[in-house]
């Protein structure tokens, strides 16, 4: 799938209730009504109003592009462009539980019986053109994506069964379910796109064309898989909004392409770009030795973050007969020994993970509570015993190096299940003739120090693992066809999981190319329970909701965790500022920093 697609903001839900005997005029959305900030607020808490506009902001990003539609599966999309080019309806803050503004609508109408909600749109909004941006493009935006855009799309917006212009100021969309709290704010995210320029192209094709934009940047520059630039717009019709004040504040933003993580640093530390977020624990320990660290030019810190971490790990292609079986997936967990890798590779830096829901009040510990049990009983004899007795816990080792009693374990987890090994060392089932044999791919070769260990002990309890570096392309390529046996992959999660779940876990998805069930999960149970927590009616309904999913996932081994770390690790040259308060949530730094005057 389309790289930009994968790392979508997963769940913005919260809708404020709103009079039962009528839809009014609101300023904000959010779920339980816990709204931060008052109708005349001026600024984001998080936002500097008198940050210095000017200057050019340079970025890195690792791989290449030849695509500047984010919204579809097709080639690789370069960075940014939809948070930088194009508004959306309404605009999140960064320093509450998913809480939404108005942005390109002025005000927003939810029916007491929240089966529809009405945007009315900013009289001034206008595209880059000087075009009036109007219901028509909403229109337009919705339909389009639907039926061209990323198959996410058609799963997040499911529930939507009609788009209506009402005027050229005022949409309505109405909903299939009153249900499906998040919707309305699933809604009121959606990136806008302007119908007049796409009149006569073909959406669902790559382009290297930059698109009219109503948002603060324009692209203005492109070297395809090398460059790309974005100029502020000093006359962008939302510049004075109270949600944009002390944002977008760079003149110029670019980002540059490197092939390499280790070129990419030391062109940071030449000064080619300005600010390295810095994911490999190795390089942070050791590589920041150059001079301008040492002087003082670059700023080098690390800064705590409150963001849920969902799930990072080793997935299986359960479509594969390979790893149709839970007890062998169960089984070829035991040979990542994390506890050494961790120290070897990482410094101890690294926390295991554990949860499809980690670093949050949403992940299952512990045994299950009287709440949670009444979301289960129904489903005891379809799911693993085990999630109504014991805590689930990754396999663990002492960290020295020598995993013996994991790989004994493994190899009897193997054997009852059928699994005998051949004169080549390989075990075979011995009733299917299945061979434990399987690629590892990835397009990150710094995953290779970590995973080549992990081979290693599969070697050892008769299973033939190879692993295979492939480039963006082919990777996305085969990610997209579920042409994969294992590969390490995200799953995101927000403080309030919806809608998305459908597009992770649904069986109908697992059948689907470009779908992001890429485990190819299909189970009754945890289709269930998906829906379960979109119709979820309170935040202690949501947790408990979300904790029994949680349990279900876990006990059927869909991965083998790895891990999270619950810092940004952020250099920057010293040219650059930023607020004093910064959200838990997102550093912003292409939002809210600035480059100092002086």
């Amino acid at each position: 799938m389309n790289n930009k697609i994968l790392t979508l903001v997963t769940s913005f839900s919260f809708i404020l209730p709103v009079a039962s005997h009528a839809a009014e005029p609101q300023y904000a959305l959010s779920l339980y009504g816990d709204i931060k900030y008052a109708p005349d607020f001026t600024h984001f808490d998080y936002t500097n109003p008198d940050a210095p506009k000017g200057g050019v902001l340079k970025l890195s990003s690792i791989g290449s592009f030849d695509n500047l539609n984010p919204y579809i599966i097709k080639g690789s999309t370069a960075d940014a462009i939809d948070a930088l080019t194009n508004p959306t309806l309404m605009a999140q803050s960064y320093d509450e539980p998913f809480t939404m503004y108005g942005y390109v609508a002025e005000t927003v109408e939810l029916a007491d019986d929240r089966s529809t909600i009405s945007f009315n749109l900013h009289p001034e909004a206008r595209w880059d053109d000087g075009t009036k941006l109007t219901a028509n493009d909403v229109v337009w935006t919705f339909n389009t994506l639907i039926k061209d855009g990323a198959p996410f799309y058609r799963a997040y917006y499911a529930d939507v069964t009609n788009v209506t212009a009402d005027n050229a100021e005022r949409v309505t969309f109405s909903f299939a379910q009153k249900n499906n709290r998040e919707l309305p704010l699933i809604i009121a995210q959606m990136p806008i796109l302007p119908a007049h320029y796409w009149k006569d192209k073909s959406f669902d094709k790559t382009t290297l064309e930059p698109p009219v934009a109503a948002g603060p940047y324009k692209i203005t520059s492109v070297t395809a898989g090398r460059q790309i630039e974005f100029t502020r717009n000093a006359d962008w019709w939302a510049k004075d909004l109270s949600i944009n004040k002390g944002r977008y504040n760079f003149d110029k933003i670019s980002y540059n392409y490197y092939r390499d993580q280790n070129v990419a640093l030391e062109a940071f530390f030449a000064g080619e770009f300005d600010l390295q977020q810095e994911n490999v624990a190795k390089l942070w320990q050791t590589a920041y030795t150059a001079p301008p660290v040492l002087d003082g030019r670059i700023i080098k810190t690390e800064i705590a973050n409150k963001r849920p971490a969902g799930l990072q790990g080793f997935i299986y292609n359960t479509r594969r007969p390979v790893f149709s079986d839970s007890a062998v997936r169960n089984a070829l967990a035991y040979a990542f020994d994390f506890e050494w890798e961790n120290k070897q590779f990482a410094f101890g830096s690294y926390t295991r993970t554990r949860s499809y829901f980690e670093n949050s009040e949403l992940a299952a510990t512990g045994l299950p509570t009287d709440e949670e049990l009444a979301i289960l009983e129904p489903f005891r004899n379809q799911i693993p015993a085990e999630v109504f007795r014991e805590e689930y816990n990754p396999p663990k080792t002492d960290g020295s190096g020598n995993n013996r009693l994991n790989l004994k374990k493994a190899t009897e987890i193997l054997d009852a299940a059928g699994y005998k090994i051949a004169k080549d060392g390989i075990r075979v089932h011995e009733k299917t003739g299945t061979r434990l044999e399987f690629e590892f791919i990835d397009a990150n070769p710094a995953f290779e120090r970590w995973i080549l260990p992990f081979v290693q002990n599969l070697k050892k309890i008769g299973v033939k693992a190879n692993f295979r570096v492939v480039d963006e392309a082919q990777y996305i390529n085969r990610m997209q066809t579920f042409d994969f046996d294992m590969t390490t992959s995200v799953i995101p999660q927000s403080n309030s999981p919806g809608n998305e779940q459908r597009e992770f876990w649904l069986s109908e998805k697992a059948t689907v190319s470009g779908s992001r069930n890429y485990i190819g999960v299909q189970n009754p149970v945890i289709d269930q329970l998906v829906e379960q927590i979109i119709s979820a009616n309170t935040r202690e309904d949501l947790v408990a909701h979300s904790r029994a999913l949680d349990r279900v996932l876990q006990w059927n081994y869909y991965t083998i965790p790895n891990w999270y770390y619950n810092k940004w690790r952020i250099a920057w040259w010293a040219k650059l500022d930023h607020p004093k308060t910064l959200s838990g949530l997102t550093p912003a730094i292409t939002d809210t920093w600035w480059v100092k005057p002086e």
